[in-house]
C-alpha cells in the first residue's frame, strides 16, 4: 500500500505540473475551473486504472491495462457528453485538459506502477 501512496503522490505532482502549463493557455476563470475539475477527475480515474492493473496481477497485467484503458475512454466520453456541460465548464478547456492529463499519466503508468515494489 505504501507504493500505491507514492504512485498517487507522483501522479498528483504530474497533474499539477501539467495543470500549471495548461493554465498558461487557458487563462479565464472558467477555464481554470475546468482545469481543476479535469485534474481531480483524471487523478481519480487514473488511480482506479492503476488499481485495475494491480488487481489483475502480473499474469493478467495486459487485461488490467485494457480494462483501465476502457475506463479512461468511457469517462472521457461521459465527461464530454454530460458532466462538463452539467457543470457549465468550457468544453475546450475541460476536454483538452482531461485528455492531456490522462494521456501523459498513462504514458508514465508503467513507471508509476514499477515504483510500487
Amino acid at each position: 500500500m505504501k507504493g500505491m501512496g507514492r504512485s498517487a503522490l507522483m501522479l498528483v505532482g504530474l497533474v499539477a505540473l501539467l495543470g500549471g502549463l495548461l493554465s498558461l493557455v487557458f487563462q479565464t476563470a472558467a477555464d481554470r475551473q475546468a482545469l481543476l475539475v479535469s485534474a481531480g477527475l483524471a487523478v481519480t480515474v487514473q488511480l482506479a486504472a492503476f488499481g485495475l492493473v494491480r488487481w489483475a496481477g502480473r499474469r493478467n497485467a495486459l487485461t488490467g491495462w485494457l480494462m483501465g484503458a476502457i475506463l479512461r475512454g468511457t469517462v472521457l466520453v461521459l465527461y464530454g457528453l454530460f458532466l462538463a456541460r452539467a457543470l457549465g465548464l468550457p468544453m475546450t478547456a475541460a476536454l483538452a485538459s482531461f485528455a492531456v492529463f490522462l494521456f501523459v499519466s498513462m504514458l508514465l503508468e508503467s513507471t508509476l506502477l514499477a515504483n510500487e515494489s
